[in-house]
């Protein structure tokens, strides 16, 4: 297929018999020939310049919907209005962050639903953004309101190097940046993946990532669109609340093509325990892309080697590197070779080291996976501080350039000068090594913390942590710190204090429960310290506190800590009501090891999103569309959810 800008493709695909499905359940789901993508996007786009959108202007896409999203998207590109996708969330720092990214933009334009439009104004009157909220609105198309697109709009036929969309960073941002790529950015990252990977219209691919992230929305939907693959799109919110749904639909539909972030893997595993899944063949599965944050080696293997029954092939586990300011892709390992991985010592992964292999004391050793290599069109460079290349074999910053490689952020060209050079190599941030030819990701030299595949800048946590009584920037370090043999990061914070546990305890779990109401994140630890280590500048030196906690010398304190919640919890157990006792059981069973008083805050016990969402599952399937999981924020205790559930009870019908 010869195309030069996503239009070409949305045009050349009218006569391909494929379709997208839209997987909404186990026996639920919707098919949209490719064919119509074509015709939906032109209607809908009628309707936006009727509102007066033109080339050029800038339309946010909230909505968690994908179907709905899709059609919006490809009505944006087919005017030459550019989109920009933004995860709806469950929290209000989504709703935040919105409203951040519509200052900076201008004069946005808003496609989302009159739910989501509701809690954006209760948010703008909160934040006093009601200014900002109500030019939004008057520039906002409510998908409610769609019900006739047999009027086509006016086609903007793009160039490649017009700007296709906007892609902010995931997560929460006080300051989000907004990565520019332009139609030949995607295409050229389309083809030369395409090239490595073999994308062809006999795949059938799976994706539960949203489409507002990068793999989501250009690895399992634009590129596998343009190849005439079968598409099937789930929402990300039923893999959580059904993860093993995700490789039973894979079977089902005889998936060759999937993908899941680190998190993931550990989401699925988790929730299989020691069960096995009946009558499931994965033998057809050829690519189950691993990336979106950093890998773990022995998750990854845990994973096959559980699977390894079903028919899933050892090769089929692809892990890989890549990144927004790359179009998505920056390094594929060679397709049907088994994944590998080397042992370093961790302590020489300074920039400018050589890496020592196999260290003779394991608590030294690090296993890092091998992401393979550059991507046509692509170029990869290890550099030094002055960003100068590097010998293999030497840890340095990578850097890459090449057509698929973003020219830089919106509307903000400090960021943009400081991250490419003039001779166009973009510094990712990360930090990696070239081993016999192939990439391995040693680590990053931006402070980024990466949870459930999403990246969280440590100032953005440290801004809502510090709101907690007594706290204030500077007392207020966040982390995300792996101990060692450790599968995934945890969130971890650490509090100036000097007086006693028992005077901490409050302190810790009021951080806790701001940190995890704002952004839907767990806190593992809220650990107090005696001071907080800082340079002659006067810049904090996270490293020596990180450094502190994998040598253990915190676990002393954080076992005080522990004993003095359980003894809390113990006084305060018992229950009430029988409604409270069984949201009580409710409670515990998604948060195991866990003791839950009635009156406990589920936000300072870490209840983290994803087990909101299992909460909310298991207390709609007994008491069915009585309580929102929006609700969960508003009624964060157990007694507090029994009273409002029991209002609700009192006015059902029988």
């Amino acid at each position: 297929m010869s195309y030069q800008t996503l239009i070409d493709i949305l045009e050349n695909n009218r006569s391909v018999d494929r379709a997208v499905c839209y997987v909404d359940g186990e026996n639920s789901e919707r098919h949209v020939p490719y064919a119509d993508f074509y015709k939906r996007a032109l209607g809908i786009l009628h309707h936006l310049q009727a509102m007066g959108a033109v080339r050029g202007d800038k339309m946010i896409i909230f909505l968690s919907n994908n179907e709905q999203f899709i059609d919006g998207f490809w009505a944006a590109v087919a005017g030459g209005i550019v989109p920009v996708p933004l995860a709806v969330g469950i929290s209000d720092e989504h709703r935040h962050k919105l409203l951040r990214v519509a200052r900076k933009l201008g004069e946005p334009f808003l496609y989302t639903d009159a739910r989501s439009l509701e809690r954006l104004e209760s948010l703008a009157v909160q934040v006093g953004e009601l200014a900002l909220f109500a030019a939004l609105k008057k520039r906002c198309f409510l998908v409610d309101t769609l019900t006739d697109i047999s009027h086509p709009g006016k086609m903007i036929r793009p160039k490649p190097s017009d700007l296709a969309f906007i892609q902010f960073s995931s997560g929460s941002t006080s300051e989000p940046k907004g990565v520019m790529l332009t139609h030949g950015n995607l295409v050229a990252n389309t083809k030369g993946s395409t090239e490595v990977d073999g994308f062809n219209s006999s795949d059938v691919s799976l994706s539960w990532m949203p489409l507002t992230h990068d793999m989501g929305l250009i690895g399992f939907y634009l590129m596998q669109f343009a190849n005439g693959v079968h598409v099937n799109l789930m929402p990300t919110e039923l893999f959580v609340r059904r993860p093993l749904l995700w490789l039973q639909v894979a079977a089902k539909k005889g998936v060759t093509i999937t993908c899941s972030p680190n998190f993931g893997y550990r989401h699925f595993l988790k929730v299989l325990g020691d069960r096995k899944l009946e009558g499931i063949d994965l033998s057809r599965i050829r690519l189950i892309y691993n990336g979106a944050e950093p890998i773990s080696v022995d998750l990854a293997n845990e994973f096959m080697h559980t699977l390894a029954y079903t028919g899933l092939r050892k090769q089929a586990m692809y892990p890989v590197y890549g990144l927004a300011e790359a179009s998505l892709a920056v390094t594929l390992p060679p397709l049907g070779s088994d994944y590998r991985w080397i042992r370093v010592n961790r302590h020489k992964l300074g920039v400018g080291s050589l890496i020592e292999l196999n260290p003779i004391n394991a608590r030294d050793a690090l296993a890092l996976i091998c992401v393979g290599k550059a991507v046509p069109f692509t170029e990869i460079r290890m550099a030094d501080e002055a960003r100068q290349a590097l010998p293999d074999g030497t840890v340095g910053h990578i850097l890459i350039r090449g057509a698929n490689v973003t020219g830089g952020y919106f509307g903000d060209p400090e960021a943009s000068a400081l991250a490419i050079d003039s001779d166009g190599w973009l510094d990712t941030g990360d930090l990696g090594v070239i081993h016999e030819g192939s990439l391995y990701i040693t680590g990053r030299s931006k402070e980024i913390i990466f949870i459930n595949g999403q990246n969280y800048y440590p100032y953005d946590l440290e801004n809502i942590a510090q709101r907690a009584p007594g706290l204030e920037l500077g007392k207020v370090v966040a982390a995300g710190l792996a101990k060692p043999g450790a599968q995934a990061e945890d969130l971890v914070i650490f509090v100036l204090h000097r007086g006693s546990m028992e005077e901490f305890l409050p302190t810790a779990s009021g951080v806790a429960r701001l940190v995890n109401e704002h952004t839907g994140l767990e806190v593992t630890q809220v650990i107090p310290v005696k001071r907080i280590p800082k340079t002659t500048s006067g810049k904090v030196q996270r490293h020596l506190l990180e450094e502190s906690f994998t040598s253990g010398e915190f676990d002393a304190d954080l076992a005080e800590l522990h004993a003095l919640r359980e003894r809390h919890a113990g006084a305060s157990h018992a229950t009430g009501t029988q409604l409270e006792a069984r949201l009580q059981e409710i409670c515990e069973g998604a948060l195991p090891g866990k003791r839950i008083a009635v009156s406990d805050n589920l936000f300072e016990i870490g209840a983290s999103s994803l087990k909101l969402i299992e909460i909310h599952e298991t207390i709609d399937r007994e008491f069915p569309g009585l309580i929102d999981l929006t609700e969960l924020f508003d009624f964060p205790t157990i007694a507090q959810l029994a009273q409002h559930l029991q209002a609700k009870l009192a006015k059902a019908p029988a």
